[in-house]
């Protein structure tokens, strides 16, 4: 069996933050991409709110330079899946998808979290295209332009009102005849003219061409349908973080985010850090993650060097 000093589990902005950070301690880390290699940021195009690149950059590309730094410091980085963790004891160990195992004496979390979609196939379809999940992150290309957002809770309404400061008109799709905002929240779409509340409606087909979305089929709860003519289509209804592998062997909160020590990247278990959208429930951005990445390898080191 394979045994190392830290093991990353995911490789997003935090995780690849953490293995450069861990291979500048001399932890000589490894690093497991998962499911998703570059995480969330893959699946849009241009990312313009990250320091450093003052063009914009592809967030494919970023993710890629991301790993390229990691590796050139030392870090190594592998592509596989951890179908199974015992964080019971140190050594943790850890089941890989070709069936070997792992040993660490130290454990940094970054799996990450996956948006909610709606499940349409034309939704999947025009991801990156038009269809987002992270309005702070993508609404700056649609300026002056017509959007809707899907969802009726406080993030839906935060990201309405972002969205209505950008753009033209701003559409919101809810299912239910209410919504499951605060009332503040309410009060403050209420209050904002360019925002339109289309209740007892679901989307029926996100439409679009070769260049990205063009509108949205929506209907209403008594069958009759509407066209929505929009650039873009975003989506919030929450988002699910990627913890089945831990649940119920280090404490979660009850949507199943990571609890950590306010401040740090400690968690429940001693030895185990966690870092990224899989512990943040708030700001979901990529400069957050890579800050929790450098916090959780610092976090990590010193306890090792405590041992």
């Amino acid at each position: 069996m394979e045994k190392v000093k830290c093991l990353i589990v995911g490789g997003g902005p935090a995780g690849f933050t953490a293995a450069i950070y861990a291979s500048r301690a001399s932890l000589s880390p490894v690093l497991y991409e998962g499911m998703e290699p570059g995480g969330q940021l893959t699946t849009t195009t241009v990312v313009e709110n990250f320091p450093g690149y003052p063009e914009g950059v592809d967030g494919v590309q970023m993710m890629d330079d991301l790993r390229r730094q990691a590796v050139r410091l030392g870090a190594d980085v592998r592509s596989g899946i951890i179908t199974k963790a015992d964080l019971s004891q140190r050594p943790f160990r850890f089941t890989l998808d070709g069936g070997g195992e792992i040993e660490a004496e130290a454990v940094i979390l970054a799996t990450g979290a996956s948006a909610r979609y709606l499940g349409l196939p034309s939704e999947t379809k025009y991801r990156g295209m038009g269809v987002s999940a992270c309005a702070t992150c993508d609404g700056f290309f649609y300026r002056r332009k017509d959007v809707a957002v899907v969802g009726g809770g406080d993030t839906a309404c935060e990201e309405a009102s972002y969205l209505a400061s950008l753009c033209n008109k701003v559409y919101m799709i809810v299912r239910k005849p209410f919504m499951r905002a605060s009332q503040a929240m309410q009060e403050r779409v209420a209050a904002t003219p360019n925002i339109e509340v289309l209740y007892e409606y679901n989307t029926v087909e996100v439409l679009g061409d070769e260049d990205g979305v063009t509108g949205a089929l929506v209907q209403h709860a008594d069958g009759s349908q509407r066209t929505l003519a929009i650039d873009g289509f975003f989506l919030a209804i929450g988002h699910h973080p990627n913890t089945e592998l831990f649940a119920g062997q280090i404490e979660l909160d009850a949507e199943g985010y990571i609890k950590t020590v306010p401040g740090m990247s400690h968690t429940s278990v001693e030895g185990v850090f966690a870092a990224g959208d899989v512990c943040d429930t708030r700001y979901r951005q990529a400069i957050t993650a890579a800050a929790s990445g450098c916090k959780a390898a610092v976090d990590c080191e010193r306890f090792l060097h405590s041992k």
